[in-house]
């Protein structure tokens, strides 16, 4: 079944909840209702910054471990001990 015949189901005014919505967009293309889709206007500002950095599986391990140790997330145990060893108390 090529394009022109293809059938489309219309889309709802509203949906009742997100899962409802979920639903529908999981069972059809968002490329077939683009008549439907309004252009919007978006500012946003960058807060923060975030940098990726590679580091081998063993530390990884003791990492996540330590910081579980901890009761805080992997990414807040390691800004802390780079912040330690970078700007060590004078």
């Amino acid at each position: 079944m090529n394009d022109k015949q293809k059938q489309i189901d219309p889309l709802p005014d509203e949906f009742a909840s997100y899962e409802e919505a979920a639903e529908f967009w999981d069972t059809h293309d968002t490329t077939d209702y683009l008549d439907s889709f309004e252009t919007v206007a978006v500012e946003a500002e960058l807060k923060r910054r975030r940098y990726e950095v590679e580091i081998d599986e063993e530390l990884m391990k003791s990492l996540t471990e330590q910081a579980e140790k901890r009761g805080i997330g992997v990414n807040q145990l390691v800004s802390e001990m780079l912040k330690e060893k970078t700007y060590p108390a004078a």
